[in-house]
């Protein structure tokens, strides 16, 4: 542990900060929730009244200049990414940024190259690549148990036709927005730590609401072309009326998994569980994925369990090897180079569709 915690400061008071990052903070001995930036409180929403103890600042530009604010974190919308994390950078902080990293591959080579001027930790929150059901998959590739993968499909399908009780900004059209920001960067970026960067990228961005006046990109389908033929599908809808949503397709030359249901950590959060309590990250039986194997020359489905979430297999395990990065006692938990490779997909996805053709990557 560090002589002292490192003190957070959050810019933003959102679901985001709320389910995803101070839970977790919580839970990290190393680090220290000690200021906040929200910019208009209501009765209904002030961090003031859950957090009495905290600084509270109504501008970024104050809160970075807390010479006692370690590592900030940015919770707000993507289109302010860049420029939030700029700040804090500049003023000398380590940084977190909630994904996508920022809107363009141009803007991540800039924060890359100012973290590394001011010496200081830059990293982003991909937290699914702690999801259970993705690690499961990892080691199933590892160990070899699906064979040569053929066909891979990640998926983030939901029925939900109508924009009502959707958040202002997940239906404007702004830089860092649709869904392919949005839920695809989740996925993109698991394809990317399981195979890499494709080869090419083959991409359909557009609209399954017949009410969308704003032309928002609420769903996509990218197809990642791999040199050994392996095609890697991103799947997001918002229109899929299934009782169950498929989550993941895994075919190899030996055996296939196929999973659907979410993984639970995100409901658990939101439930107020936190990583080490009692049943936190552990999926029920009913949502486990089915693994098809060759026996005696017939393809058998049997029920294949999630692994069981470790102190380092959870979320939190995205704060636990930030501070310890910034301590010098490790790397960060995704890699900025990373985090701009999948912004960089991201950007052709995007050409691919407007143009309506297959790009190299």
């Amino acid at each position: 542990m560090a002589s002292k915690p490192y003190n957070v400061g959050i810019i933003g008071y959102g679901a985001a900060a709320k389910v995803f990052h101070l839970p977790l903070i919580e839970e990290v001995p190393e680090l220290t929730f000690y200021a906040i930036v929200q910019r208009h409180p209501t009765p209904e929403n002030d961090v003031s009244k859950v957090y009495p103890d905290i600084k509270i600042y109504r501008a970024a530009e104050d809160m970075v200049k807390d010479q006692a604010v370690d590592v900030v974190v940015v919770t707000t919308t993507p289109a302010t990414h860049f420029d939030l994390a700029k700040l804090a950078l500049k003023s000398g902080k380590h940084v977190l940024v909630e994904k996508p990293f920022v809107p363009t591959s141009d803007e991540a080579d800039e924060l890359i190259a100012l973290a590394k001027k001011h010496q200081r930790y830059l990293t982003v929150y991909q937290n699914r690549r702690w999801d259970q059901d993705f690690l499961t998959i990892r080691d199933l590739i590892k160990t070899n148990t699906l064979g040569r993968i053929v066909d891979f499909e990640s998926h983030f399908d939901r029925y939900k036709p109508t924009t009502v009780g959707a958040k202002p900004w997940k239906t404007r059209v702004e830089p860092g927005g649709g869904a392919i920001y949005d839920l695809g960067a989740h996925l993109i970026d698991q394809i990317y730590v399981l195979f890499g960067l494709p080869q090419k990228i083959t991409a359909f961005l557009g609209s399954q609401r017949a009410d969308n006046p704003g032309n928002y990109d609420d769903a996509c389908t990218v197809l990642m072309h791999y040199k050994d033929g392996m095609i890697a599908t991103v799947k997001v809808a918002v229109v899929s009326p299934e009782a169950s949503q498929l989550r993941f397709w895994v075919r190899g030359e030996n055996g296939s998994y196929k999973k659907f249901h979410e993984d639970c950590q995100e409901a658990h959060l939101t439930a107020g569980k936190k990583p080490g309590s009692p049943g936190f990250g552990i999926e029920p039986q009913e949502h486990h994925g089915t693994l098809t194997t060759l026996h005696n020359n017939t393809l058998t489905p049997t029920p294949h369990p999630t692994i069981q979430p470790t102190e380092s297999t959870t979320y939190k395990a995205i704060y636990s090897q930030f501070a310890l990065a910034i301590a010098g006692k490790g790397d960060v938990p995704v890699k900025t180079d990373e985090a701009r490779a999948v912004i960089r997909l991201i950007e052709l996805a995007k050409q691919s569709s407007d143009e309506g053709r297959t790009l190299d990557v």
